[in-house]
């Protein structure tokens, strides 16, 4: 895998990177999801500021991040639980 050159688009600016080829679309498609929020929160919220448009945008995906952050948590705790449940029943059927 080679290394590219790219520019992404981030409001009004951009932003040179190297990359791995590998990256490339992923990087993409996350400034373009970048993009459309900057853009639903300038219209729903009215805000011009770039600067606040972004600290607004950054600080609502890190919120959306701990909630899935913490809905995994709590779904691998309720799998360990259920495997623990289901083990000590085989063991109980094995040692009857």
């Amino acid at each position: 895998m080679g290394i590219l050159s790219i520019k992404i688009r981030i409001g009004d600016r951009d932003y040179p990177m190297k990359v791995d080829e590998n990256e490339e679309e992923v990087l993409r498609t996350a400034g373009r999801l970048l993009n459309e929020t900057l853009k639903a929160f300038k219209d729903q919220y009215q805000i011009e500021d770039r600067q606040d448009l972004l600290a607004m945008v950054a600080f609502d995906s890190l919120v959306q991040k701990i909630k899935k952050e913490n809905a995994t948590a709590v779904a691998e705790q309720q799998l360990t639980d259920k495997l623990s449940y289901l083990n000590s029943l085989i063991s109980k059927s094995i040692s009857s």
